[in-house]
This record gives C-alpha cells, structure tokens and sequence, in this order.
C-alpha cells in the first residue's frame, strides 16, 4: 500500500504526526507539500497534487490536511474518479472505506487532536470497501453523475 500525502500550513504538523505514524507501521507514502514549514500556504496545489497522484495510480490513497478539512476536501473532490471524505472520528473513517469506497481522506489539523487523527487514519486504511451489493450500486451512481458532470 502507498499512501499520498499534502497539507497546507495549517495542517503541516499532524501529516507529520501521521508520516511518522505510517512509518511505525511500514507503510509507504510520499509527501507532496507543504515542505518543511508552517509558513501561510494555500490548501489547492496540495490537495490537487493528491488527486493527481490518485488519479495516476502512484498511490493507493491519499490524506489531506489543512485547517479544517474543508477546504482540501472540496479540492480533490473536484477531480475526476477522486472520492474524499472529511472525517472526524472513526466510525466516519470506516464508513468512508466501506460504503463509500473513499479513495482519499481528508482531515482537520485544528479541529482534531493527534490521537484521534491516527485512530481515523487506521480505521480508514484498514478498512476495506464492502463491494457488491447496495453499496456498490450507489458508488456506481456517484461514478455515473460524474461522468455526466464532465460531458457538460
């Protein structure tokens, strides 16, 4: 498993709590921003960045991070195939994965502490997508709306 990551400045602190995180569990990941500071940056090329690389195939999933989620969520859900999910506990991280089939989990670093941010990062990776059924039939759905949306 690869796992794609960007923040913008506010959530550069907790993607390195999660890095270090993944580390610890040997999973793969790449860092696509911001570098190395809590300097002002905007969310948009981070999360862009994210989508692309899911988009591509250079990673399995990704996480994005900046202040409260929202933003960078609403980023790399403008991206063709891209499926994010802001989650603020668990059962969300679980439900993003198994109903959903969220490729990309998005994440507030002020609005969620460092434990329960690793807690929903593990229960989204661990969880796998229950396909088939009804569930498949509404990412089905989400799929067929987009694919009209980009015609237009």
């Amino acid at each position: 498993m690869k796992i794609v990551l960007g923040s913008d400045h506010a959530g550069y602190q907790l993607k390195r709590v999660i890095m270090e995180h993944l580390e610890r569990k040997g999973i793969d990941y790449e860092d696509v921003g911001t570098g190395n500071s809590v300097d002002a940056a905007s969310y948009v090329p981070y999360g862009r960045a994210v989508a692309r690389a899911i988009q591509k195939k250079e990673a399995d999933f990704g996480i994005v991070i900046c202040g409260t989620g929202l933003g960078i969520s609403m980023t790399v859900n403008k991206y063709k195939g891209i499926r994010g999910a802001l989650c603020c506990n668990e059962y969300m991280g679980r439900m993003a994965r198994q109903h959903n089939d969220a490729n990309v989990l998005a994440l507030g670093g002020r609005v969620i502490g460092s434990a329960l941010a690793l807690s929903i990062v593990d229960a989204f990776l661990d969880e796998p997508f229950e396909s088939g059924g009804r569930h498949q039939v509404r990412v089905n759905e989400i799929i067929e709306t987009e694919e009209e949306n980009f015609k237009a």
